[in-house]
């Protein structure tokens, strides 16, 4: 009771929240309206249009279209309805606009989107808690004619004064759009220029990643050769003599490759080896066994040579009998071959 008392006392006493609340109510209810007569929106929407257009070529057109939308809102009520509703929708966004605009333009995209989400659920919910009002509305205004007539009277000089309002806030919107648009170019100057020292720099990093590919590849063909040396060192002194090569098929490639009698050897050399790397190699040697098989021999000899061997690689490669080596020495047991 004592919100309703409140209600009531604003609406006696404050002009521009009875405004505000008869433009919500008004736009609520047409809302539903234009559900049931979309044909007529549409007619309507055509109508006020043109009545924008005539106001800004002076008040005597305006006033012609005021007396013609007059006779239309006595044609029917549910036409002035639809009308009325449309007039206080452009001039609520009209004035959201010049509140919100370019404060929302200055910020972040993201936030601008979360701003939008919030004020549509908050439309909705404001909408929700109108329905019952709404539907009394509708009844008080069905109970006689002659206080539907004074409505209407109220809600003509209402009109008068909303659309003086409304040619006040469109001059402030003006305004306040060509400060916008002048501190939108301002903004954008500055963006030129720091997307053009954006460019500068990518330009410079460009350089340094392309000499920074061109010393891995060098650091790649480099630890491959002394993964070739050091293991046919190796191998010499466990007894066998076999020439080292990079093996390159279809699909597959190993950086060591070699065969004597009926042993081979099949590796991978690379700076840092993990436990992806020693699956990597078995699934390489795998894959050999299937595509050629005429390459391999009786026995094999499958290995990893690196700088760094991570524990888990270790693991991985005792588990498969991988022999992992480095230049300084053995990382995981050698195989044992039969002199």
């Amino acid at each position: 009771m004592q919100l309703r008392e409140e209600l009531l006392k604003l609406l006696e006493e404050d002009r521009e929240f009875r405004y505000a609340v008869a433009g919500l109510l008004g736009f609520r209810e047409i809302l539903e309206r234009l559900d049931r007569h979309q044909a007529e929106l549409e007619k309507l929407w055509s109508e006020l249009k043109k009545l924008r257009e005539d106001m800004n070529k002076g008040f005597e057109r305006r006033d012609e279209e005021l007396a013609r939308l007059r006779r239309d809102m006595f044609e029917g009520f549910k036409r002035h309805d639809e009308e009325f509703e449309k007039i206080w929708r452009e001039i609520e966004r009209l004035r959201e606009d010049m509140n919100k605009g370019f404060a929302r333009h200055d910020e972040e995209l993201a936030k601008l989107r979360e701003d939008f989400n919030r004020h549509a659920a908050e439309s909705n919910r404001r909408f929700e808690s109108l329905e019952a009002e709404l539907k009394k509305l509708r009844e008080d205004m069905n109970r006689g004619f002659e206080r539907r007539d004074e409505e209407l009277r109220k809600l003509r000089e209402d009109m008068y004064r909303g659309f003086k309002r409304h040619d006040e806030e469109l001059a402030k919107l003006r305004e306040d759009m060509k400060r916008g648009f002048e501190r939108h170019d301002e903004e954008l100057e500055r963006l030129r220029e720091d997307f053009n020292r954006m460019l500068s720099i990518i330009g410079r990093i460009e350089g340094r990643l392309t000499r920074v590919e061109r010393t891995l590849e060098k650091l790649t063909l480099d630890i491959e050769e002394e993964a070739r040396e050091v293991v046919r060192h190796r191998l010499r002194e466990m007894g066998v003599d076999a020439k080292l090569e990079r093996l390159e098929l279809p699909g597959l490639e190993l950086d060591i490759y070699g065969a004597s009698g009926d042993l081979c050897i099949l590796g991978e050399a690379t700076v840092r080896l993990g436990k992806r790397g020693v699956e990597e190699l078995a699934r390489k040697v795998e894959a050999l066994s299937r595509m050629r098989p005429d390459l391999l021999r009786p026995r094999t000899i499958v290995l990893a040579y690196t700088s760094l061997a991570t524990r888990e690689a270790v693991e991985e490669a005792e588990r498969r009998g991988i022999w992992i080596l480095k230049a300084t020495g053995d990382v995981t047991k050698p195989p044992e071959l039969q002199q």
